[in-house]
C-alpha cells in the first residue's frame, strides 16, 4: 500500500493540523499496511497518516511540526497487565530485585532501615531467591537490622513474601496459628516456628495489619507511576487494582491528573459492587474506564503454588495449590458474565488454564452469546490442548514475554523438560489465532515494552545461558509482538479502533522510538529508546 494511498483510504481532509509528525518510519499497526513516513493530528485525534509531501498540505501557521528525523513513529504502547500504583510505592521502596546473595539481600534490607522512621513498614523488594541458587530467605537474616521496623517484602511475582519477627507479630502468625486455605505458612522442620515466609492467601494476615495509605500518598505514588510509564512509551494501562486504587484514579481524572489511559479493574469476590456502581456511575471515558474484574485460579511457578496435573520436579510433594475455591470460583465467574462484566483471571499452572477454559465455555453457553472477551492472565504453562481452544473459544491470552526470559533461567528445574514445550507459548498462540495482548505484570517484571519486545523476538533469558532462545520454537516476529502491545492490548480493554493503531480517528496516541525495531539485529533491541510520548496529541514524556 502506497502512501498516497494510506492518506487516500483514511478519507482524505482539508483540516489543518495542530501537529505534524514528519520525515519518520510510521508503523500504523494497521492490517497490511507498510511504513509511511507522517502522522497528522488535529483535536487529540489522527486527521491523518501518509507521506510527508501528502501531508504537508495540512500544515498551517499555527501547526506544531515534529521532525522525526527518519526514527521510528508507532502507536503508543499498551500494558493489559499491570499493578500500577504497587509500581509507583515500589520507585521508593527498597530495591532487591538484582541482589545476588543473601548477604546482599540482608544489607539492603539493614540499609533501608537505618534512613526509614522506627516503625515505618519497609515493603517492595521483588526479590527472587533463584538469584542465589534457590535457598529462601528466612527473617533471621534481617531481624538483628530491623529492630524496629517490620519487614514484609514480596517475591518478584508477588506470591510469596518475607516477613520478619516484627511483621509477623503485628499479622498475629506464630507456631501455633492454623494453616491458611489457599496459601502456605513456611515453618522451621524442628521447632515449628514460621521462617517467615508466606505464600500467596497466607500473607493476608499481614497485609491487613499494615497501616492504610492516605489518599496524599495514593496520589503521590499515582504521580510517580505515571512518570515512568511515559518514560517507556507507555500510554495506556489495564490496571489489576482494587476500589482504593479505582478511588485514586477518579480524584487524578477529576483534577486533570491523568495523563495516560488507564482501565481500572477491581476484585471478582467484589462483583455484585461493581454491578451496582456501573449501574449508578456507569463505565468511565475514554481515559479512564472500569468494568472488569481480576480474579485467580492459582499461584506462581516460581513460589511452587502454580496448579499443575503433575508434581514440580524439583518438589514432588507438590503440584501447585488453588488460592481460590474453585466452585465459589465458578459461581464469580457466571454471575459477574451475566451482570455483563468483563471477566478477567489468573491462570498459570496448565491444570488451572485448563479448568479456566472449561468454566468459560460451559458459562458462555449458559448465558448467550455476546462480545463478552474473556481473558486469562498469563496463560504461562499450557496443556498441548489447550493451545487450541484460546482461538476456538475466543479467550485473550494477557501475556508478559519478560517472565520468558526471567524464568526461562531455572523453569525446566521445576517443571522437567516436557512442560517448559508448551510455557509461554507465543508461537503456537499466534499460529493458532489467538488474539494475544501483551503487557508486563509491572512490578513484578519491569514496565518496559522495549525489553518485552526483546524477549518475545529472542527469548535470550537474563542470564545469557540461552543465546538462541529458551525454548526457541515459541519465538514470535517484531510485528506480531508489537501488535500485542497495540492493537491486541486495545482489543482486550475494549478500546480497539480507538487506540492501538494509527488510523484517521483514532486517538494520537504515539510513541517516537530512535531506531526501527524491524531493521536493527535481534539481540541489541533491548537498547532501544523512547525518544517521545504523546497522549491525545500531547507531548507527555520527551528524552533530553
Amino acid at each position: 500500500m502506497t502512501a498516497a494511498a494510506l492518506l487516500t483510504g483514511c478519507g482524505g481532509t482539508d483540516e489543518t493540523a495542530d501537529t505534524l509528525v514528519v520525515g519518520g518510519v510510521v508503523w500504523t499497526g494497521q492490517d497490511g499496511a507498510t511504513t509511511t513516513e507522517a502522522v497528522a493530528v488535529a483535536g487529540g485525534r489522527v486527521l491523518a497518516v501518509g507521506s510527508d509531501a501528502d501531508l504537508h498540505r495540512l500544515a498551517g501557521p499555527s501547526t506544531q511540526v515534529i521532525d522525526a528525523a527518519g526514527r521510528f513513529v508507532m502507536p503508543g504502547f499498551i500494558d493489559s497487565h499491570v499493578h500500577f500504583l504497587s509500581g509507583g510505592f515500589n520507585l521508593a521502596s527498597v530495591q532487591l530485585r538484582d541482589a545476588d546473595t543473601p548477604e546482599e539481600f540482608a544489607r539492603r534490607i539493614g540499609e533501608f532501615a537505618r534512613d526509614s522512621e522506627p516503625g515505618a513498614w519497609i515493603t517492595g523488594g521483588d526479590w527472587d531467591h533463584e538469584a542465589w541458587g534457590g535457598e529462601l530467605p528466612r527473617k533471621e537474616w534481617v531481624d538483628s537490622l530491623t529492630p524496629e521496623n517490620p519487614v514484609f517484602v514480596s517475591r518478584l511475582d508477588g506470591h510469596m513474601a518475607l516477613a520478619n519477627s516484627v511483621a509477623l507479630e503485628a499479622g498475629g502468625i506464630n507456631a501455633s496459628t492454623s494453616p491458611i486455605e489457599g496459601g502456605e505458612i513456611e515453618r522451621d522442620p524442628v521447632t515449628g516456628d514460621p521462617t517467615g515466609i508466606l505464600r500467596d492467601e497466607a500473607m493476608g494476615p499481614v497485609a491487613a495489619s499494615m497501616p492504610e495509605r492516605s489518599e496524599a500518598e495514593l496520589d503521590v505514588s499515582l504521580q510517580a507511576a505515571v512518570r515512568h510509564a511515559l518514560s517507556r512509551g507507555v500510554t495506556q494501562v489495564h490496571d489489576m487494582a482494587g476500589w482504593t486504587d479505582l478511588a485514586t484514579y477518579r480524584r487524578a481524572r477529576a483534577r486533570g491528573g491523568l495523563p495516560l489511559r488507564v482501565y481500572t479493574v477491581v476484585p471478582m469476590s467484589t462483583w455484585e459492587r461493581l454491578r451496582d456502581y456501573v449501574e449508578v456511575e456507569g463505565r468511565g471515558d475514554d481515559r479512564l474506564w472500569w468494568g472488569g474484574l481480576k480474579a485467580f485460579v492459582d499461584g506462581s511457578l516460581g513460589s511452587t503454588t502454580a496448579w499443575f496435573y503433575e508434581p514440580y520436579t524439583d518438589e514432588p510433594q507438590t503440584a501447585g495449590l488453588l488460592t481460590t475455591d474453585t466452585t465459589e470460583l465458578a459461581s464469580w465467574i457466571e454471575a459477574a458474565d451475566r451482570a455483563g462484566l468483563h471477566v478477567i483471571v489468573h491462570a498459570i499452572g496448565d491444570r488451572a488454564n485448563d479448568w479456566l477454559l472449561d468454566v468459560y465455555e460451559r458459562v458462555a453457553q449458559a448465558n448467550g452469546d455476546r462480545d463478552r472477551r474473556f481473558r486469562v492472565e498469563h496463560a504461562q504453562h499450557l496443556s498441548p490442548e489447550a493451545i487450541d481452544r484460546f482461538s476456538q473459544q475466543g479467550v485473550i491470552p494477557s501475556m508478559q514475554p519478560y517472565h520468558a526470559i526471567d524464568d526461562g533461567r531455572w523453569a525446566e528445574k521445576r517443571i522437567g523438560p516436557e512442560r517448559i514445550r508448551t510455557t509461554y507459548a507465543f508461537r503456537s498462540l499466534s499460529d493458532a489465532g489467538a488474539a494475544l495482548a501483551f503487557g508486563s505484570d509491572w512490578t513484578v517484571a519491569p514496565i518496559d515494552p522495549v525489553l518485552g519486545l526483546y524477549a518475545a523476538v529472542t527469548r535470550r533469558t537474563l542470564d545469557r545461558a540461552n543465546p538462541d532462545g529458551w525454548v526457541p520454537a515459541e519465538r514470535i516476529g517484531v510485528e506480531e509482538t508489537l501488535r500485542a502491545y497495540t492493537r491486541g492490548a486495545a482489543y482486550a480493554g475494549f478500546m480497539d479502533g480507538k487506540t492501538g493503531v494509527l488510523q484517521q480517528g483514532a486517538f494520537a496516541d504515539l510513541v517516537i522510538l530512535d531506531q526501527n525495531p524491524f531493521e536493527v539485529d535481534a539481540v541489541v533491541l533491548d537498547s532501544l529508546q523512547v525518544d517521545l510520548t504523546m497522549v491525545d496529541g500531547e507531548i507527555v514524556y520527551q528524552r533530553k
